[in-house]
């Protein structure tokens, strides 16, 4: 029996190919994060003025609140209430299922970020998946692990991203029905909040900013401190001393 060899040339565009999609991937994760930070600032000035607005741009679950207790009181359409934060939701979920698609459970390293419960996250959304199939997908959201490493396992697990839209679609609604549910049941309060917020947006993005640069700063800290340790820097040296000459006769 003898094998057919692909030629050079054709695995070679397979090796393009396949780059090209890990970095279209990527980027599309890498974009919604990019455009949730950058919309950071207006949280708190849309909150208590446009919340409908708010949650069609960065779908947060203050927006949606907020949104739904906007609609008690008139001040906003229920319906849209509901229906903005969809599209900036769904956006970066089937990039999620392509990860799994594309690196298999070794994506979690990536979605992780170097979390040191990325392995179990993985090895229990995985576990979802087997035992409850596309019931996993629409209860993502409310799963106490990253909705993003049920999105990747079930690219790697191998559901199609048909059924895997239909069921994530399902999920969205039911969380976005929730949160936007309880902000309505709360009414007049939560908006005299999310106003008041808005009324004290320039101090409060402030400080948002200045906790953000905090937070990374700590990071990268941390990160050179673990990369200076005496084990890493014994490692280092031991792997870069060169080696004792035999002694000559």
């Amino acid at each position: 029996m003898t094998t057919t060899v692909p030629p050079s040339d054709e695995v070679t565009r397979r090796r393009a190919r396949r780059r090209r999609a890990e970095i279209a991937c990527v980027t599309g994760i890498a974009l919604k994060t990019v455009f949730a930070l950058v919309l950071l600032p207006l949280t708190p000035s849309l909150l208590g003025t446009d919340p409908v607005l708010l949650e069609a741009l960065r779908g947060s679950t203050s927006a949606m609140a907020s949104g739904g207790a906007f609609a008690r009181v008139g001040e906003a359409s229920l319906v849209l209430a509901v229906l903005a934060p969809l599209p900036t939701l769904l956006f970066a979920t089937p990039f999620f299922w392509w990860a799994g698609r594309l690196w298999g459970p070794q994506a979690a390293a990536t979605l992780g970020g170097g979390h040191p419960n990325a392995e179990r996250w993985a090895q229990r959304s995985g576990a979802h998946l087997e035992r409850f199939g596309g019931l996993a997908v629409t209860l993502a959201p409310f799963l106490p692990v990253p909705s993003s490493f049920v999105y990747a396992a079930s690219g790697w697990t191998g559901m199609s991203l048909r059924r895997f839209m239909v069921f994530d679609l399902l999920g969205m609604l039911c969380w976005i029905a929730l949160i936007v549910g309880l902000g309505y049941a709360i009414g007049h309060p939560a908006v005299q909040v999310a106003k008041a917020i808005s009324h004290y947006a320039l101090l409060i993005t402030i400080a948002a900013v200045a906790i953000v640069l905090a937070v990374g700063v700590l990071r990268a800290r941390r990160a050179a401190a673990r990369a200076t340790t005496p084990d890493a820097r014994s490692a280092s040296d031991s792997a870069g001393a060169p080696s004792e000459a035999p002694p000559t006769a």
